[in-house]
């Protein structure tokens, strides 16, 4: 793939990689930082779910209209100004002391942020780079939300025990700043369109309206809602949930960081077999692989099994990320990419946020996390029906200008 390619362009895939390393690190810090920030400030759980509902909602609409951007603006000012906001919101949660204070700061500023330099416009400018390997070049930039979460949350899991959980906050609103050179230098200054315009003739596709009046699109949106539903609610309550299971606080802290190690194998897997074999095939597995340790936390939660379903989970936690714009691609065209991609990861974030939030709102109520488990069981079983009766829309429907 790298053979004879540019250095401006593998620049793009590097400035691409560590947006989402830095992005995906710091937005799981929260799940590490729960019980410490309960127990501290004396707030429920529920507190700080709220705050990531909020986020997931906020940042899942930001995302949508950055997808929309990277159609038509430059990217460097819009990945920057992502940077900028997401460092001040994350930064300044080393202050908070008032769950409304949360709410402000992670749920909306640094969600702004975080939506800006997000998934749907690096999905954009690294689809229009490496056309010809898609599927593995956004793999292989989206692993960077997987080492990131290995990195960054295992470095500050060790940094929490040793100078509190507010000097997670401050380093996370650094690394967003050191960031933001790279970002200059390498980002392409024009916009998508103007760069597509200077490199090949205009793709055709439908445009949000018309790929919303086809059944592909509806099949999509329920899809990438119940993947979401999944991901921010293991993301957010797995470190509590293993510690509850008798898990000690530095290992469970840990298993966060190792499922982005499994992430990573998980994402570069998903990017090979998308381009060989199309995006349903990733997709299907991902979601077998966790109706099987849903279903094994729910008859059985020893250390050893929270462990195995971590391990598995975090295997998945991103095969659906790369082929996103692969589906959006065989099924809708690329003239309208960024808006179509942006909408189908913004509802991945809401549904990611009422995961969070209905985790925390049924932990508060039982005291156990068995009644989210169960649902986020059946709601998998439901998204692989989905996933086995997809079929992309035939390519004379695509072809409209």
């Amino acid at each position: 793939m790298f053979k004879s390619i540019p250095l401006a362009a593998l620049l793009i895939l590097v400035a691409g990689f560590l947006l989402l390393f830095i992005g995906g690190g710091a937005r799981l810090a929260i799940g590490l930082t729960l019980l410490p920030m309960v127990e501290e400030l004396a707030w429920e759980r529920n507190d700080i779910g709220l705050a990531v509902g909020l986020f997931q909602g906020v940042s899942a609409i930001c995302t949508f209209y950055a997808g929309r951007l990277a159609d038509r603006i430059s990217l460097r000012v819009l990945l920057g100004s992502g940077l900028i906001i997401a460092s001040a919101g994350i930064g300044l949660m080393s202050l908070v002391q008032s769950p409304w204070q949360a709410l402000a700061l992670y749920g909306i500023i640094f969600a702004i942020g975080n939506g800006a330099a997000s998934t749907a416009p690096v999905g954009v400018m690294v689809t229009r780079t490496f056309p010809n390997h898609a599927g593995l070049a956004n793999s292989l930039a989206l692993a960077g939300m997987s080492v990131g979460q290995l990195v960054i949350v295992a470095t500050l899991a060790l940094v929490m025990l040793n100078i509190g959980w507010r000097s997670v906050y401050v380093w996370l609103g650094l690394a967003h700043l050191m960031l933001l050179p790279l970002i200059l230098a390498a980002v392409p200054g024009k916009s998508a369109q103007q760069a597509q315009r200077d490199a090949a003739p205009v793709q055709d596709g439908l445009s949000l309206r018309e790929a919303a009046r086809t059944r592909q699109f509806w099949m999509l949106l329920g899809i990438y809602a119940i993947c979401g539903l999944d991901d921010f609610f293991v993301a957010t309550h797995v470190v509590a949930f293993a510690q509850d299971s008798g898990v000690g606080a530095f290992f469970a802290g840990n298993l966060l960081a190792l499922m982005g190690l499994t992430g990573l194998a998980g994402v570069l897997w998903s990017g090979w077999a998308s381009d060989r074999h199309g995006p349903i095939g990733p997709t299907l597995v991902a979601f077998v692989l966790r109706i099987a340790v849903f279903a094994l936390v729910l008859v059985e939660q020893s250390s050893v099994s929270v462990a195995i379903f971590a391990l598995v989970f975090g295997f998945t936690f991103l095969v659906t990320a790369p082929v996103t714009v692969l589906f959006v691609r065989e099924s809708f065209g690329t003239k309208n990419l960024g808006a179509i991609a942006g909408l189908i990861t913004m509802v991945h974030h809401v549904f990611g946020g009422l995961g969070a939030w209905l985790g925390a709102i049924m932990y508060d109520s039982g005291g156990s996390y068995w009644p989210a488990f169960a649902t986020m069981f059946f709601a998998t079983l439901f998204a692989m029906w989905l996933t086995l009766t997809y079929r992309a829309a035939p390519a004379s429907s695509r072809n409209r200008s």
